[in-house]
């Protein structure tokens, strides 16, 4: 199924249906990018930024939210 595909069928949902849809589309992305931040951190893409905040904080460069 192409994108052009994907396109008509959600333009021809009712209203509950597109909402419905969305719904599900918005929980997907969510899962996805927690699926992504995971396989980043296993893989160690995450480490330089995490040791940049630790050492931000020992040098006490932080503020409060």
């Amino acid at each position: 199924m192409s994108v052009d595909d994907l396109e008509k069928a959600v333009s021809k949902l009712t209203p509950s249906e597109l909402a419905k849809f969305s719904d599900w589309f918005e929980a997907f992305q969510a899962a996805e990018f927690d699926r992504r931040i995971a396989q980043d951190a296993v893989n160690g893409k995450l480490d330089k930024l995490g040791n940049q905040a630790l050492e931000d904080f020992r040098k006490g460069n932080i503020r409060e939210l």
